[in-house]
């Protein structure tokens, strides 16, 4: 079976967040994985990968990235080759410019999920080839339009939609939400703890977006920020790297959990979304993400297809 081409005018460009990104191109990729999940559950077989392969570089753990990127690329008749930091040597004994310019030599492309933003930007500045962010301490891009893609799947369209975010607003998940939001014409608001909001930099990065597009931007401790939200989103309290801080993490963020009392709070019905891993009794209650308003698992497919539309539009 021969590889079948797919026109882009992205080949060879980074995803390193959506920051460069114009909402027609976030829209047009968007586009795509829709394509191309129709053509999944068509039972499509597609070879648009021959020949290619993927260099996956993991520092972090991983349930949906992983799967996402293996499966897609895979199933495209690509080779993917995923590199821990048990088998690599980036920023260790070997520095990430000369890991980024060996990979390029002999990769399609380039995955990385691990903790520096700077190391992504590295290994796209010096690589040659496409790097992809499969998520840092800053920015989480793949997860961020699966998210918009499930909503649009849900709502039709996403423009003039609310999205309330819960919990701790300085990570990597409610900066990128804040940021999709802003380009898409999309409503965001946060309901975090004034400890836990986010930094001034993404909020001045954001701005110029959202009033290109419309959208508004409301940071708020008060609950009363949920109403009219269409969508719920939470992340755990504890990121990864942030263990120690477990039980005052808890403490802090009880009072911002996502149960029943707060998705009538909204005064609409509500989706829930969750990147995911959950710990259900803590970020959200059982109730919520079991419950019929909650939209995990379709979340959780359209990584997958997002990631397959995004490594298509980008590999030459």
């Amino acid at each position: 079976m021969t590889a079948e081409p797919f026109e882009s005018p992205f080949k060879g460009r980074s995803l390193l967040n959506w920051i460069d990104w114009t909402p027609q191109e976030i829209e047009q990729i968007l586009d795509w994985a829709i394509q191309v999940k129709k053509e999944s559950h068509a039972k499509e077989v597609h070879q648009r990968f021959l020949g290619k392969t993927i260099a996956l570089i993991f520092e972090k753990r991983s349930t949906r990235t992983r799967s996402s990127f293996e499966t897609a690329f895979g199933e495209e008749g690509g080779h993917p080759v995923f590199m821990s930091t048990a088998d690599i040597q980036l920023g260790g004994k070997e520095s990430v410019e000369d890991t980024a310019r060996v990979l390029g030599r002999m990769f399609s492309a380039i995955e990385f999920r691990g903790f520096k933003q700077e190391h992504v930007e590295l290994l796209a500045k010096y690589s040659g080839v496409p790097v992809i962010n499969g998520l840092t301490d800053d920015f989480h891009p793949t997860q961020v339009l699966a998210d918009v893609m499930t909503l649009k799947e849900h709502f039709g369209s996403v423009k003039g939609l609310t999205v309330c975010f819960c919990g701790d607003g300085r990570n990597n998940m409610a900066r990128s939400l804040m940021l999709i939001c802003a380009k898409l014409g999309i409503n965001f608001s946060m309901f975090a703890p004034k400890e836990l909001q986010p930094a001034q930099d993404i909020i001045t990065i954001c701005q110029p977006f959202a009033k290109a597009s419309g959208a508004q931007i409301r940071i708020e401790s008060d609950p009363e920020v949920v109403k009219g939200a269409d969508c719920l989103y939470t992340d755990v309290w504890v990121s990864m790297g942030e263990e120690a801080l477990k039980e005052q993490r808890i403490k802090l963020l009880s009072p911002y959990q996502v149960n029943e009392e707060l998705m009538r709070a909204t005064g609409k019905d509500p989706v829930f979304l969750h990147c995911l891993p959950a710990v259900k009794g803590q970020e959200v209650t059982e109730a919520v993400f079991e419950g019929k308003n909650s939209l995990v698992w379709e979340e959780a497919e359209n990584r997958k297809h997002t990631i397959k539309a995004i490594m298509l539009a980008l590999i030459p």
